[in-house]
């Protein structure tokens, strides 16, 4: 949704106004007096367009945050720069009442929010041996994914990513990969794919090991 609001919002928006025009032109023109009424919504539009295009994907992203932070998926609060993997499927269908319900019944999902204000992080994901997998990262401030670590980017070999906030000149240890957040927090979600339910702890249990650390300096 936000990304349809980001991408087509005012084109969307422009032929919107175009079709409101063309009413209050045949109001007018058939003797109505709507004068103030056009000009107080061509105002409204004017400033409410921008204001909701800018601001509606931070509103949904900040919502994430706060629901992640105070109340988690199934499983409780997450703290800040903490993942935390499902343990079981998450979709529509299921009834755990998780903040990740979707209708994708074949893959946990990995849930955080991450701030690096306060210096990197490592992101460590083990060796998936050729499972599919992906983390993405979402800037808030646009409600845009920045970077993916996952089989279809990186492959699903064991690596470790350096995640760092604009403006950081640190060095990078030999073997890792450097990802530069625009913005200090951003919003972390993973999904690892279940083959099956005799493959559910063999996921989860990859699932768990998909954590964030300090760097190490």
């Amino acid at each position: 949704m936000n990304r349809l609001i980001l991408k087509y919002g005012y084109p969307v928006t422009a032929v919107i106004l175009v079709i409101f025009a063309w009413v209050i032109y045949t109001r007018i023109s058939r003797g109505s007096d709507m004068v103030t009424l056009a000009l107080a919504a061509i105002i409204v539009w004017a400033l409410g367009t921008p204001a909701f295009i800018y601001f509606w994907p931070r509103i949904t992203v900040t919502g994430f945050k706060r629901a992640i932070v105070q109340r988690g998926f199934s499983g409780g609060p997450i703290p800040v720069n903490t993942l935390y993997a499902e343990p079981t499927i998450s979709s529509a269908s299921a009834s755990n009442g998780s903040l990740m319900g979707t209708g994708t019944d074949d893959v946990l999902y990995i849930g955080g929010w991450l701030d690096v204000g306060q210096g990197p992080l490592v992101l460590h994901v083990p060796d998936m041996a050729g499972r599919y997998y992906s983390v993405q990262f979402t800037d808030p401030s646009k409600s845009s994914n920045f970077a993916y670590v996952g089989k279809r980017t990186t492959g699903t070999k064991a690596g470790d990513y350096v995640l760092s906030g604009p403006g950081w000149k640190g060095t990078i240890p030999n073997g890792m990969t450097q990802i530069s957040s625009p913005t200090d927090s951003a919003l972390v979600i993973g999904r690892v794919f279940v083959e099956g339910d005799s493959d559910l702890p063999a996921a989860y249990a990859l699932a768990k090991q998909i954590q964030l650390a300090p760097l190490k300096q």
